[in-house]
């Protein structure tokens, strides 16, 4: 351990059982808190953050997105799929063109709040 780092801990050793019983009340389910930290994942790749930013203007095609982002289809492709298992993007057909869309308001608005959050 470095000298410069802290390690935050309890002077004593007291466990404050009521706050500890009461928290332990409303943590959502070990599976639920899995679930979660896994859709933050995908929020974790610029190009997929990027792809959600344009995606808020307008429904696009894959070559409409790539075009936009200076990236390949194959790239593009790629991160929709997870985008899609995240069920953060939805489609549709028309023709042969497969078109992009949020999936709802969900996603903007998890978009809009840590934006605000970063320029804070």
């Amino acid at each position: 351990m470095h000298e410069k780092e802290i390690i935050e801990c309890c002077a004593e050793s007291y466990v404050h059982g009521e706050i500890v019983e009461q928290v332990g009340k409303e943590l959502p389910a070990d599976e639920t808190l899995y679930d979660l930290a896994e859709l933050f994942k995908v929020f974790g790749d610029s190009t997929r953050i990027k792809i959600l930013y344009a995606l808020f203007e307008a429904e696009m095609c894959v070559c409409d997105i790539a075009q936009l982002l200076g990236l390949t289809q194959s790239a593009i492709s790629h991160q929709l799929r997870v985008l899609k298992t995240a069920k953060l993007v939805k489609f549709r057909r028309e023709g042969k063109t497969v078109y992009y869309a949020l999936a709802d308001q969900h996603v903007h608005r998890i978009i809009n709040q840590g934006m605000e959050h970063v320029l804070e």
